[in-house]
């Protein structure tokens, strides 16, 4: 697929320039029954029908676990040497475009109706899963108020409402600020995140489902998904709309 007939051309990775042309496709789509990544008419649908089928899936194989990518859907390298917190993980897309701007759109050009898609996508995966409560991974307090909201809160009281499984707000915290992972090297995002959540509810023998927008190292879910288990969780299952693969 040329995308440079339908959208433009954009970089995975924002430019500042691309951030200018992603605002106005943004602004673009929020006129009625329009395309959140192209504008074309789209009436019932967050995205036309070409722009849906181009979101580039998480296909298999991959790791049980992680879901990062492996050769015959073994556990990968880094889940055999430190298996992590979390039980797995479940990822509608690869991080890539054009999924990252979609999340792009809702984290950063406040469109909730993302949120609502995405949840609608992840009670799909999900199916007849059962979950005793869904938890977002918080924001630190400065963070949140920097942003306006927390896009994970919102993906999982949509998908809560979907899947009837209660949603818990208050009693899982992030209560230290840190650097954005992002800005940081892969091997010092664990060491970054050590000791930032705190929780104050018991979830003895508890399935946790546990949402998050990207799933990158892994390691902030990791540390969130450490703390839950500290507090009787009887599983940690992580759903996120992209995953970054490593290679």
């Amino acid at each position: 697929m040329d995308y440079r007939g339908r959208f433009g051309w954009m970089s995975i990775l924002p430019q500042p320039d691309g951030l200018k042309r992603l605002g106005r496709k943004i602004l673009n789509a929020t006129l009625p029954g329009s395309c959140l990544l192209c504008g074309a008419d789209s009436p019932a649908a967050l995205l036309c029908l070409p722009c849906a089928e181009d979101l580039p899936d998480l296909t298999s194989p991959h790791c049980p676990i992680c879901a990062d990518q492996t050769t015959h859907g073994e556990r990968c390298g880094a889940c055999l040497r430190d298996a992590p917190h979390f039980d797995r993980a479940i990822a509608l897309f690869r991080y890539d475009f054009p999924a990252d701007r979609i999340i792009h759109a809702l984290k950063y050009g406040h469109q909730l109706a993302v949120a609502a898609w995405s949840a609608g996508k992840l009670a799909e995966r999900i199916g007849a899963e059962r979950h005793d409560c869904i938890i977002p991974l918080p924001l630190h307090p400065e963070r949140l108020g920097e942003r306006g909201f927390n896009q994970s809160a919102e993906i999982a009281k949509a998908l809560g409402h979907r899947l009837h499984v209660p949603v818990e707000l208050k009693h899982v915290l992030r209560t230290r600020a840190t650097p954005p992972q992002a800005d940081l090297p892969y091997k010092a995002r664990h060491k970054n995140v050590r000791g930032a959540f705190e929780c104050r509810a018991d979830f003895s023998g508890q399935r946790l489902l546990l949402i998050d927008d990207v799933l990158t190292t892994g390691a902030t879910a990791n540390e969130c998904a450490r703390v839950l288990k500290l507090h009787g969780a009887a599983s940690v299952t992580i759903a996120v709309i992209a995953r970054a693969l490593k290679h």
